[in-house]
């Protein structure tokens, strides 16, 4: 006579089955964003690759962040200024590849709705306008490459977005903690930009091309637009004196040497300096003793 499933063996059963569903799941959510990352990552050395082709082209100068109208910017174009960006137009738009298109980050349009972001054709990425695409001296002139003299400290491009209190907007520039002055003061503290979606970091290209992911060191609660920074996961990352990692000037870019995680493609490299703890996981050998 056949035996049928005590009530014990059938809650095990069923234990186990909910056990590997759950397992399942999260190592699907896990490979998701790894995937993400590596889309993400790439479309970053895209547009650190733009830039430096840029420069190359304009006489050593990197792309303007935006013109003095504010009807050109780096990644898109208008004909008035109330009106949204497209890509076609933009400073780097010839450098986007045969498309002439940037794609946008995977995370970012997981987490944006395209009706209320006026930023369209930023891909969910900020350039540092700040000291790249513009100089505390003249910020519709941007920096020589020559001028950067630690790109590997310097900050180019990031994932960046904007808080408000109807959710998150897209946002094209990467904000440093305060409005640099002429004489290399602050003139008062700006909104945080820097969007750590990457599984708690933020993915930022260098002045040298490289691609690492950044944890947040600082955040500000509510801002000027209702939003709260924190809780959406918008702020900075290293030191913020005199800038940290935006001003190529400041200490922590001519003297620092930045522990980072390196972020994931498809093989790893090695190597790395004893005063950093990196998990070199990059297309091309990392850089050693940034």
């Amino acid at each position: 006579m056949a035996r049928g499933f005590t009530v014990l063996e059938l809650l095990l059963t069923l234990t186990v089955g909910a056990l590997v569903t759950v397992g399942a799941t999260g190592l699907y959510r896990w490979s998701r964003l790894q995937a993400d990352i590596a889309v993400s990552s790439r479309n970053l050395r895209q547009l650190a690759a733009a830039n430096l082709n840029y420069a190359q082209d304009h006489n050593g100068r990197y792309c303007p962040a935006q013109d003095q109208s504010n009807l050109r910017r780096w990644h898109g174009g208008r004909k008035k200024t109330d009106e949204a960006f497209e890509a076609a137009g933009g400073f780097l738009t010839p450098y986007f590849g045969l498309d002439a298109q940037l794609e946008a980050c995977p995370l970012f349009r997981k987490l944006v709705d395209a009706a209320v972001s006026f930023e369209e054709g930023a891909g969910g990425y900020g350039y540092n306008a700040a000291y790249i695409g513009g100089t505390p001296e003249d910020w519709g002139t941007p920096s020589g490459v020559m001028d950067v003299e630690t790109p590997g400290r310097t900050v180019m491009f990031a994932t960046t977005a904007l808080s408000r209190a109807e959710g998150l907007q897209e946002y094209p520039f990467a904000e440093p903690f305060f409005w640099p002055l002429e004489d290399g003061g602050d003139g008062g503290e700006l909104q945080p930009s820097v969007h750590f979606r990457a599984g708690g970091r933020a993915i930022v290209a260098w002045c040298d091309g490289q691609v690492t992911l950044e944890k947040p060191s600082l955040y500000r609660a509510l801002n000027f637009y209702g939003g709260d920074n924190e809780k959406q996961g918008i702020g900075w990352f290293g030191p913020q004196e005199e800038n940290g990692y935006w001003n190529p000037r400041s200490a922590a870019v001519r003297d620092g040497v930045r522990a980072t995680e390196e972020v994931k493609a498809d093989k790893s490299g090695g190597g790395g300096s004893e005063k950093e703890d990196k998990e070199v996981i990059t297309l091309e050998p990392p850089v050693e003793g940034r």
